[in-house]
């Protein structure tokens, strides 16, 4: 495969990373005792004080309800949520501060226009184009409205490298297409999309169009009138600034011509039991007491991107993903995901020789002190185009250094050379051997659990307990790894085949396995606290509480305790049914 580095762009003074990063106090904190490398910034951005000081500014000074009051508190907080909106109008480039919704984020901003627009004007027949590259927050909102207006979703396919086919999107482009919506650059792969291209085709075809800019609007200059952009989303937290806040563009007429998304307060010019006129834009569309501290954040995060420059720090993330790029291609058996001619700051991989999970690459990148993220990106269609079902991302931003892309690439260098074989287990005729019982019932198994985890000092000792776990225990054979065995909710692969011992009539046994090393260590820890064990005893065990204990409910991820839980639910379907 041959990789496409990012095109050398112009020379430009570098930017003062040293400087830009004092600016963060999150980066002079340590992860286990190293040095914060933070690589995940397509998932969410870290703030600036500048952004940190105005939040807590509004809260300490300025905190009231907007709009309505007529006193001097209330004024000032209107007058600060309203310049936040014309920052996001300037920001943009869009024609007026009314075409600028505040919302949750750019997820609720899409649900917005599919629930508004989509249920007012699609019909039977009617067509949305999405694209392979889509997060699900820009897929089931229109699975959503086509299902319940008959309309029909299509997709436009990508090529190997991870770019859009616009051949086969123009095939695609009907006078029954009525709505295209395509992100502006692809959160798993980078991909940056020919947005202008994209809408010109679509409209010269009688449709509008919905750009999800959420992973562009910190990267690249957006203007929305020069796109012809129909509708525009972003979020507020993939722009340096808080959680909770993102905007929707629309063209004024499209947002007239909509009816609102909820109501309630604000919203109105005058309700009667009889019948409710809407207030004008924006207020139409943003129901009750909004976000104004968020709002407040987000129009200081655009003033500090602004006044670095957004080209400038594009330019920079460009040099580091070259270098990111070229580094990774260098360690073998490591395969980039996603090539494409135009790339954002982000660079996706899968390990395969020898085969590591992204959940191991994951956990233990962060027991160094670096921030990855691992899974399918909420993006699982375009994993399975890729016939994968996670990918291992780095993501970067302005505060990003060289030195942490080395850092990066030996970490993942040493982890590739400790990697150790599994212990394999025969798949032939031998007959299996089950886990007895270690201790006379779970909760007592769970006390030698936890003497052993109390003997370790911190997490990086007991993740690597875990781990020397995972590496003793056998593999299932693969006649076990049937769907019927499988378990949903994980992010690995799972398979649980459990059974009744011979001769018992509620004594439960299981084998199972995991493509994750780190999960086939939490396998070894269900084993010694379930197998051979009673039903009844099975049932009556808290095995949240003892997870807790052990401290797992701190050091694993949401997913993952998901995951474990989940194994632990299909333990106890199997086993209620046998404890009487």
């Amino acid at each position: 495969m041959t990789l496409n580095p990012p095109p050398r762009l112009p020379v430009q003074a570098p930017l003062d990373v040293e400087s830009i990063r004092a600016q963060f106090p999150i980066l002079k904190t340590l992860a286990h005792g190293r040095p914060l490398t933070y690589l995940d910034s397509a998932a969410s951005t870290q703030q600036p004080e500048r952004v940190i000081e105005a939040v807590a500014d509004y809260h300490r000074l300025h905190h009231a309800n907007i709009h309505r009051g007529v006193y001097g508190l209330s004024q000032t907080a209107t007058r600060l949520h309203e310049e936040a909106r014309a920052a996001v109008a300037r920001f943009l480039s869009a024609a007026e501060p009314a075409e600028c919704l505040f919302t949750r984020g750019a997820t609720e901003s899409i649900n917005l226009v599919a629930a508004s627009w989509g249920r007012a004007n699609l019909k039977p027949g009617d067509e949305i184009l999405l694209s392979t590259l889509e997060h699900h927050s820009n897929i089931v909102p229109w699975q959503l409205v086509a299902e319940a207006t008959g309309a029909r979703v299509r997709v436009i396919p990508i090529d190997d490298a991870g770019d859009l086919d616009l051949d086969a999107y123009r095939r695609l482009l009907t006078p029954r297409t009525r709505l295209v919506a395509v992100n502006h650059v692809s959160n798993a792969l980078g991909t940056i999309n020919p947005v202008a291209e994209i809408i010109a085709e679509a409209h010269a075809a009688g449709a509008l169009v919905l750009i999800d800019g959420a992973q562009w609007v910190a990267h690249g200059r957006t203007d929305v009138q020069a796109l012809d952009a129909d509708f525009y989303v972003f979020s507020g937290h993939k722009l340096y600034g808080p959680t909770g806040i993102g905007v929707l563009y629309g063209k004024r007429h499209l947002l007239e011509a909509m009816p609102p998304y909820q109501g309630g307060g604000d919203m109105i010019e005058r309700v009667t039991f009889a019948g409710t006129s809407y207030a004008p834009l924006p207020n139409k569309f943003e129901a009750g007491t909004p976000n104004i501290s968020g709002a407040v954040g987000l129009g200081a995060a655009i003033d500090w991107v602004e006044s670095i420059g957004v080209e400038a720090i594009g330019l920079h993330e460009q040099a580091l993903l070259r270098q990111a790029t070229e580094r990774l291609s260098r360690i073998p058996g490591l395969a980039i995901k996603g090539t494409a001619r135009r790339k954002s700051g982000v660079i996706s991989w899968v390990m395969l020789d020898p085969p590591i999970a992204t959940l191991d690459i994951g956990t233990q990148l962060d027991l160094q002190g670096i921030c990855i993220r691992t899974g399918h990106h909420c993006c699982q269609p375009l994993m399975d185009r890729l016939g994968v079902s996670s990918t291992a991302r780095a993501s970067l931003g302005v505060y990003n250094r060289s030195e942490e892309i080395d850092r990066l690439a030996e970490a993942l260098e040493a982890i590739q050379a400790s990697s150790r074989p599994r212990v394999q287990t025969a798949d032939g005729g031998r007959e299996l051997v089950y886990p007895a019982a270690v201790a006379e019932s779970p909760q007592a198994a769970a006390e030698e659990i936890a003497e052993i985890f109390e003997l370790l000092p911190d997490w990086p000792m007991r993740h690597q307990h875990i781990i020397d776990l995972g590496d003793k225990l056998p593999t299932m054979p693969e006649s076990l790894k049937t769907e019927a065995n499988h378990v949903s909710g994980c992010q690995s692969q799972v398979h649980i085949a459990a059974r009744l011992k011979p001769g018992s009539r509620d004594i439960v046994e299981f084998l199972a396995d995991s493509d994750a090393n780190i999960v086939r260590g939490l396998i070894a820890l269900l084993q010694q606290l379930y197998s051979g064990q009673r039903a009844r005893d099975i049932m009556g065990f808290d095995a949240e509480a003892f997870f807790a204990r052990i401290g797992l409910d701190r050091h694993l991820s949401l997913t993952r305790r998901n995951g474990l839980e989940s194994m632990v639910r299909r333990l106890r379907r199997l086993a209620s049914p046998l404890a009487g």
